[in-house]
C-alpha cells in the first residue's frame, strides 16, 4: 500500500504493532457525512462524526467524537464539559496539530498529539457502540474497528484518557 501522508502510514504500522484488526475501504473523496452513506454500506456500520473544536482563545482544544447524524451544539457539548463555549477549530490548526485536513479529522491523529494538548471527547452514544468508523487520515481511506480497541488500546497508546459525555 502506498500512503498518501506521514500521518496515514503511521496510522497502519501503529495499529499492526498493537494487533487491532480493521477493516478498511478506499473511496472516492468524502469530506461530509452524506459522502459517508456509500462508506458505511460498506462497511456494515456508522462512520462517526469528528470536530476538531477550540476555546476563543485556541488555547484548549478538543476532539469531539460524535455520531455522524447528529446535530453538533457547541452549548450542549459546553454544558456537559463544564467550559467556556467552543468552536470549530481553524483548518491550519486541524493540520499542523493533527495532520489532517477539512473531512479527514480522525481519533488515530491522536498519534501526532505527543504533548496532550488535545482532549478526547466522547459522545456516549458513540462509546457503546460495537463499531468504530473513522477515516485513516485521508479523505478517501476509512476504517472499521472495534469500539473497545480504540477506547482500550489505542487511546491508552497514545496517552489520551478520553471523557465520555452525553449531549
Amino acid at each position: 500500500m502506498e500512503f498518501e501522508t506521514e500521518l496515514q502510514k503511521l496510522v497502519y504500522t501503529t495499529l499492526q504493532v498493537l494487533n487491532i484488526p480493521f477493516e478498511r475501504v478506499d473511496t472516492d473523496e468524502a469530506i461530509t457525512m452524506d459522502d459517508c452513506v456509500v462508506i458505511n454500506q460498506k462497511l456494515d456500520m456508522q462512520m462517526v462524526k469528528t470536530l476538531f473544536l477550540c476555546n476563543r482563545q485556541q488555547t484548549e482544544f478538543y476532539l469531539f467524537i460524535t455520531a455522524g447524524d447528529k446535530v453538533f451544539k457547541s452549548k450542549d457539548f459546553s454544558h456537559a464539559l463544564g467550559i467556556s463555549r467552543v468552536s470549530f477549530a481553524p483548518a491550519e490548526l486541524l493540520y499542523s496539530m493533527l495532520g489532517t485536513h477539512i473531512g479527514a479529522a480522525t481519533i488515530l491523529s491522536t498519534l501526532l498529539d505527543s504533548k496532550n494538548r488535545v482532549q478526547v471527547v466522547f459522545d456516549n452514544d458513540v462509546a457503546t457502540q460495537q463499531w468504530y468508523g473513522c477515516s485513516d487520515g485521508t479523505t478517501t481511506g476509512y476504517l472499521k474497528i472495534a469500539t473497545e480497541y480504540i477506547i482500550n488500546t489505542f487511546l491508552l497508546f497514545t496517552k489520551h484518557a478520553p471523557k465520555i459525555i452525553t449531549v
